[in-house]
């Protein structure tokens, strides 16, 4: 069975490696005082350091102050800054409906409480201004695209899909009309149903025919450090469908993050989100601000230090590591890459965004739990492709199901299909925690299983604080007695298991494990050529659930022995689940290997590699280091993967060293 593709769609064949950007001279409020001289350091700071673009901004109660005035001492200062990012070589992406910024929202004076959406007035006002603009800036060398709003629902709020739609029409449509030939987005953060199972009106599918890439926003609370580090890629590998998808905003302001940590959370979210599928990023913001006094960091006063320089324009830690991940895509030829095919498939339910009559507390639960099982699969040393379960098209040798209720009839003889086929199909039950209909809403529970379930309608079979699985039936490198354990968390709902009568088993069914109860915990089917895995608990939902879940977890144990299973052990190894490994491949037939350190401990790690392959340093030393010859501006920083390590080009590397959280990048190249 054929590996699939894992998408990465580029944008551009030029690196975009932007930064969001505000003067320290004024902020939104830049362009009432507009400060050339302050911009054009700014600007060289940033290119001596490996930034290629902007974002800016055109605050929109400044630029529009009336329903047909465009001010033109605004659209002169900004005309200003365009002549400057062209002559320092930093071209920008100019956003246009302003309105939300940091914490305050701030209406155009003459709106009087209209619909943004769906009022005629104000749609054509949007259409006047954007056009307008774009008639007076879209030659200018240094526009580069075109972003419609910033977070347009903290602004105007939610709408429904159709006054969505009908709204970007009419706000794409001005751009064209207005001689915008560059790319275009709507700059609303990608927080689709889609992507997190919460509705606020924006749909991605709907979209796709009027952008030319998706841009989603990171800015993660949690519990777990590998679920903060790895949230920026989870919505990125989320947010494939079939446009180039850019991380639009991610960064950490002091307040709430050590310079450490900081460096840290940008070095996981770039390379991370760079291995699902992102091919541009532009963190929040280029500066820290010193000004106390005006909104809104008079009362969000944390938003004063969310810079990748200084108040003073010095630069910090955080542009140190942009200047490092520069140097890597640099030494890759970063536009030339791919991101290598798989063997494992995670399915994506449709009902986190489809159907009706789904409890709207189960949809963002299936963003958690497949977020999760992707992590576990990272952990297993897999490199999973999301597959979305309307868009199932070409079977994978190894299918992961992870802890669903929701799965469609169709899907469900499809996976049957597939593994008739000669695939390996996992499920794990799941309940579900709304209380709504208990259980897993499969057409045919007991068909999956191999045999009769002994559920009772209406009841939950309560399951242990921890969960014991006991291996039966050795499998994947699990020897018979190994115990797997998985401590449970969630809500009390979805604290149940599904009850097994193995009393007598039919031909090409096996228990592989049972719990602490003798109860069968994980059994397997014969299917034509492939296999059925069925795990009877919501293993995946309760590491979700559970705080610090990624220091122990052990569905990545699980998940390893299925991949060995069913012959999809990973072709480059570290031997370590602290250590995320995986590929990408250049159009001119070159491998580049990444090593990530996901946990706050250095690990040094020997890799396992195809016979007649090696691993080499990246030529030029850009492999993510400190200090790394290449990196514009790089200096040393805490945390950094191959500290103080000299190899000379085209070494040939027996283990890679890792600092906590620490990256390296190398070739991998034929050695017989």
């Amino acid at each position: 069975m054929d590996r699939i593709d894992r998408p990465a769609p580029h944008l551009s064949p030029e690196i975009l490696l932007g930064v969001n950007y505000w003067s320290r001279r004024g902020g939104p409020f830049m362009w009432r005082d507009y400060d050339d001289d302050v911009a054009r350091e700014e600007l060289r700071t940033l290119r001596a350091h490996g930034v290629t673009h902007t974002r800016s901004f055109l605050f929109w109660p400044d630029f529009h102050p009336g329903p047909e005035v465009l001010a033109e001492p605004f659209v002169q200062a900004y005309l200003r800054f365009l002549d400057t990012s062209a002559e320092e070589g930093v071209p920008t992406i100019p956003t246009f409906l302003v309105g939300h910024m940091s914490g305050e929202d701030w209406d155009v004076p003459w709106r009087e409480g209209r619909d943004l959406y769906t009022d005629p007035f104000m749609l054509d006002r949007q259409a006047w201004f954007i056009r307008s603009v774009t008639e007076r800036l879209h030659a200018h060398p240094a526009v580069w695209a075109w972003l419609v709003s910033n977070e347009f629902t903290n602004y105007a709020g939610p709408a429904t899909p159709d006054a969505v739609r009908g709204w970007a029409e009419v706000c794409v449509g001005a751009i064209r009309e207005g001689g915008g030939t560059q790319p275009v987005s709507l700059g609303d953060g990608a927080w689709t149903r889609e992507l997190g199972g919460r509705d606020n009106g924006f749909r991605i599918a709907r979209q796709l025919d009027l952008v030319d890439f998706i841009g989603p926003h990171s800015y993660p609370m949690d519990d777990d450090q590998v679920r903060v580090h790895a949230a920026a890629s989870l919505v990125c590998e989320f947010a494939h469908f079939g446009k180039p998808v850019v991380l639009e905003e991610f960064g950490v302001p002091d307040a709430l993050s050590s310079d450490r940590a900081a460096v840290e959370l940008y070095r996981q979210s770039l390379h991370l989100s760079l291995l699902a599928g992102a091919t541009g990023w532009i963190p929040w913001n280029n500066t820290d601000f010193d000004l106390w006094d005006q909104p809104p960091y008079d009362h969000h006063p944390f938003e004063l230090g969310f810079g990748l320089t200084r108040a003073d324009g010095t630069p910090k830690p955080q542009l140190e590591e942009i200047a490092r991940f520069r140097s890597v895509l640099d030494a890759v030829d970063f536009p030339g890459l791919a991101r290598a095919a798989t063997d494992t498939m995670i399915v994506l339910p449709s009902s986190i965004h489809l159907h009706p009559r789904i409890s709207p507390e189960e949809r963002p639960v299936i963003a958690k739990v497949t977020g999760h099982a992707y992590l576990a699969a990272r952990a297993a040393g897999l490199a999973p492709a999301v597959v979305r379960e309307e868009s199932l098209e070409t079977a994978a040798p190894l299918v992961l199901v992870p802890s669903n209720k929701l799965l469609t009839a169709p899907t469900a003889r499809l996976l049957e299909r597939w593994a008739e086929a000669g695939s390996t199909v996992y499920y794990s039950w799941f309940s579900g925690v709304s209380g709504s209909h208990r259980g897993s809403w499969w057409p045919d529970v007991a068909g999956v299983a191999g045999m009769p379930h002994l559920l009772r309608y209406g009841l939950r079979e309560e399951v242990d604080d921890v969960v014991e699985w006991r291996v039966e039936v050795p499998f994947g490198g699990l020897a018979a007695g190994e115990v797997l354990r998985f401590p449970v968390a969630g809500t009390i709902e979805a604290r149940h298991m599904l009850p097994l009568d193995d009393s007598a088993l039919p031909e090409g069914v096996q228990v592989m494990a049972r719990d602490a109860q003798g109860r069968p915990a994980l059994v397997r089917r014969r299917q034509g050529a492939g296999w059925v895995w069925l795990g009877t608990y919501s293993v995946e939902y309760f590491g979700s659930a559970r705080a610090h879940a990624h220091r122990d977890d052990e569905v990545q144990r699980l998940y390893a022995a299925l991949a060995a299973e069913s012959g999809c052990a990973p072709e480059i190894a570290s031997g370590d689940p602290r250590v995320v490994v995986d590929r990408m491949r250049h159009r001119d037939g070159r491998e580049f290997v990444w090593f990530v350190n996901v946990s706050g401990s250095p690990v040094t790690v020997a890799p396992v590699v195809p016979e007649g392959a090696g691993l080499v340093a990246l030529a030029g030393g850009a492999e993510g280091a400190p200090g790394a010859a290449g990196a514009p501006g790089a200096a040393d920083a805490d945390g950094t993967a191959g500290a103080g390590d000299a190899r000379a080009d085209g070494a040939a590397l027996a283990a890679i060293e890792l600092e906590p959280y620490g990256v390296r990048v190398v070739e991998r190249r034929t050695t017989s």
